[in-house]
């Protein structure tokens, strides 16, 4: 039985450089992410550097934050080996298979999401207007508004549960944190971009509409 009178050092060393560096990535992608589509948008300067084939461009950009992923998933796995057990998390009946259930679900979630959008619409398309017909409904979008977030946050606790480590549970309250603060820059800005396609349409519409007559 684990004691119950333990410190926060007891549970999380916050003197291994790998449990910084790991906070630091799962900060890192996000924002690059977003500041790179934002400059596309704006200036095309991916569109550009791809001599204005947008399409591959958004490829490119899409391998760019697949590696980052991968990247950042090892700097994680790295920082729990390195850190404290806890006999809550590695005794406890049930944590292996809520893990297991974590993780799987998780990866459900991102994998039906990419599945349902597309690697344009996955991977910010719409930055560089590559625009979908219709908003996406079906699941998994209608379990969950962020599926990819949702899915990946759910990964990192499967993850943490299964190597019993404290320290992975705050790193998972930080990915949380992170994409909420992602989502609140994300969602207004790409429904813009989609309202104002409806407004040329509508304008455009108008327009036929007096030719017509």
């Amino acid at each position: 039985m684990a004691p119950l009178n333990v410190s926060i050092s007891d549970l999380v060393d916050f003197n291994q450089t790998s449990f910084w560096v790991s906070a630091a990535s799962i900060a890192f992608n996000p924002l690059f992410w977003n500041i790179v589509a934002r400059q596309e948008y704006h200036n095309k300067i991916l569109t550009k550097l791809f001599g204005g084939r947008s399409q591959t461009a958004c490829y490119a950009l899409a391998a760019t934050i697949f590696s980052l992923g991968l990247v950042r998933d090892a700097l994680y796995e790295r920082a729990l080996r390195e850190q404290p057990t806890h006999a809550l998390l590695t005794e406890f009946p049930g944590v292996q298979w809520l893990a297991y259930g974590l993780l799987a679900s998780g990866s459900i979630l991102v994998v039906s999401s990419t599945w349902a959008l597309g690697i344009t619409g996955t991977f910010l398309g719409d930055y560089f207007g590559i625009l979908m017909d219709s908003m996406v409904t079906g699941f998994p979008f209608n379990v969950t508004d962020a599926p990819m977030y949702h899915g990946s946050t759910c990964s990192f606790l499967g993850s943490a549960l299964l190597y019993g480590r404290p320290a992975g549970l705050l790193l998972t309250a930080w990915v949380a944190l992170v994409y909420q603060v992602a989502l609140a820059y994300e969602n207004p800005f790409t429904s813009e971009i989609y309202a104002k396609r409806e407004r040329e349409r509508a304008a455009g519409g108008k327009g036929e509409d007096k030719k017509a007559r």
